[in-house]
């Protein structure tokens, strides 16, 4: 029997059923229509950004990744809870528009954007962040013909790494913005330009759980930070010192000591050099947030037995939770936190596969885990679904379709 992933905290049984935000999970899937579903609560949203805000300096600003999770409910809801948004793509760029959020707070990073995004992030006075000398110029370019000073921000290429992450985004060769060395030059091209300069966007890696990690890549952030902007000859007015804290998906993770993590850059801040006095600071997440507010609720179809093992085949799958079935960056598959919904908190009655409804042997949710006895018209909950799930999933894949999304 394989260990499943930690269930994260806030959720509860009521009548021997998964409750979120309240409500039982079979009273969602019915509001919904029907399943699969992807379940996203309000309070979690609410508790895990009051938790980071407690636990940072005053004077960092909290931004949202929307990559995490673009559902608009979600964003216009995350609208009254943080500073700022950071977006990749025209895509994106039209759903926070759509969700009512004030585009003088989204800057918009990623590499290979078109002339037509570039125009239309100008046109609203989204904050760019360059990814390239190339896409500079570009900007600029597209900047004069409309008559318009450009917000551009530099994203860094640094020197250095998040140790422990799991996606690393700086350090050696990367598609992903400008190496250091080059910064200043383009810094100064910029201002000259007429842009308004907006600073730099310094991001080394992702899903870390280490806070000495994060502590000091943090440290390394302000430091370079720093130089380039002496080399620069311009003050810093902002700097994104990126993100890189996770979550605990899997058995045996622990959860980011945040605490630990903004007693350290409070430390940081106490002592900056004078070039970034005044420079506002924000930090740029997105699974941290959402991650563990959602739940995928799928629902067990057929219940059946190859060669003494047991599959609970459901009407959902990879195609909507890429990431739980280990097939979204994952070199050794584990199980995410899983359960079934409508007997949680029942004792482990056998050892169980749950799998989706595709013809491909990667579509598995659940390996080999510890389950209450479960039959057709069961719902199976898979937690850590509020991040990179519903949008960063196959969903036409084998003409499937959707999965359905609501706010709770």
């Amino acid at each position: 029997m394989k260990p499943l992933g930690p269930i994260p905290p806030g959720f509860a049984a009521i009548d021997g059923e998964l409750a979120i935000a309240g409500r039982k999970a079979s009273d969602l899937a019915a509001e919904a229509g029907n399943t699969p579903l992807f379940v996203y609560a309000r309070e979690l949203l609410d508790r895990k950004v009051a938790g980071l805000r407690a636990a940072m300096p005053e004077r960092l600003a909290i931004h949202y990744a929307v990559k995490a999770n673009p559902f608009g409910p979600l964003l216009a809801h995350m609208a009254g809870l943080v500073d700022g948004f950071d977006i990749a793509s025209g895509g994106e760029l039209a759903m926070v528009e759509a969700a009512g959020i004030d585009l003088a707070l989204v800057s918009f990073a990623g590499p290979g954007k078109r002339d037509a995004e570039l125009e239309a992030a100008i046109a609203r006075g989204v904050t760019l962040n360059l990814e390239s000398e190339g896409e500079a110029e570009r900007a600029l370019a597209i900047a004069e013909r409309l008559g318009q000073a450009p917000r551009l921000a530099i994203r860094v290429n640094p020197d250095f790494d998040l140790k422990g992450s799991g996606m690393k985004m700086g350090g050696g060769a990367k598609p992903f913005g400008i190496d250091a060395e080059r910064v200043p030059a383009l810094a100064r091209r910029l201002i000259a330009a007429g842009a308004e300069w907006r600073g730099f966007h310094i991001f080394a890696g992702s899903q870390a759980l280490d806070a000495a990690a994060i502590a000091d890549t943090q440290a390394q952030t302000l430091q370079l930070a720093a130089r380039l902007a002496e080399e620069s000859g311009a003050p810093l007015p902002k700097c994104n010192l990126g993100g890189g804290m996770g979550i605990p998906y899997f058995p045996g993770d622990e959860p980011v000591d945040v605490a630990a993590v903004g007693a350290a850059l409070a430390e940081r801040f106490a002592d900056l050099p004078a070039v970034l006095a005044d420079t506002h600071f924000c930090i740029e997440l997105g699974r941290y947030l959402v991650g563990e507010a959602g739940v995928y609720l799928t629902r067990i179809v057929d219940r059946k037995e190859s060669h003494g093992e047991i599959y609970l085949v459901t009407d959902g799958g990879l195609h909507h939770q890429l990431a739980a079935s280990g097939n979204f960056g994952t070199v050794v598959r584990r199980n995410y936190p899983s359960a079934i919904a409508t007997r949680f908190g029942a004792p482990v009655e056998e050892e169980a596969s749950i799998v989706g409804c595709l013809c491909t042997p990667l579509d598995r949710l659940a390996d080999k885990g510890g389950f209450p006895r479960a039959h057709p018209g069961d719902l199976v909950a898979i937690f850590c679904a509020g991040a990179y799930g519903a949008s960063a999933s196959p969903a036409m894949f084998l003409g499937q379709g959707p999965a359905a999304e609501i706010l709770v």
